[in-house]
């Protein structure tokens, strides 16, 4: 190694990381689908179901957040926001579980702190990420999306129920079709 040889940051660690553990973020999309699916074909649900389907989303999403943070030893330094991300998911999904008598206005609110803020970490991950594989977009996008979609219901709050499951249930699908495509490029980038 010549002195003007760099030795690697933790970007190529986060990335191998990230990469052996692709199928955590496929886990994440899936169950985004599950939930975007269910509030699709269960429109009329009550309340309560929603919250606790939404609770279970968010503790899922946040297990499997950590998961990959967790798996990722190698990049510690270059991994708190996929914690982040995780710790914000189980807190939300614990509140809903510990209030199930939450009212929707409430709910929406949750909803929209919780998708801005792992918004926002999926962005600065995938900006950590950008010189490292090529079509990070797939998470900026996704992180765009969340901040975006968080932004709208804080805005609208007075939205019908039903508009609100119809809300989710589509931010639920887009989040999960672009996890799962994440997911495979980051398999792609393992290879």
């Amino acid at each position: 190694m010549t002195s003007t040889d760099a030795a690697p940051g933790p970007h190529p660690l986060l990335t191998h990381a990230l990469a052996k553990n692709w199928w955590l973020f496929l886990l994440r999309g899936i169950a985004a689908l599950i939930f975007g699916g269910l509030a699709i074909f269960w429109p009329g649900m009550t309340l309560l179901v929603l919250v606790i389907l939404y609770g279970a989303f968010a503790l899922a999403d946040g297990g499997l957040a950590i998961g990959a943070a967790v798996m990722g030893q190698q990049a510690k330094a270059a991994r708190w926001w996929l914690g982040l991300v995780g710790l914000s998911g189980i807190a939300i999904g614990i509140l809903t579980f510990f209030w199930p008598g939450i009212t929707a206005l409430v709910l929406v609110f949750f909803i929209a702190a919780w998708a801005v803020i792992i918004g926002a970490m999926q962005i600065i991950g995938a900006l950590r990420l950008r010189k490292e594989i090529d079509n990070e977009w797939w998470l900026v996008l996704s992180g765009a999306l969340s901040v975006l979609f968080g932004i709208a219901i804080a805005v609208m709050p007075e939205a019908g129920v039903l508009a609100l499951v119809w809300l989710i249930a589509l931010y639920a699908i887009l989040f999960g079709v672009l996890n799962i495509g994440f997911a495979f490029r980051l398999r792609q980038h393992q290879h």
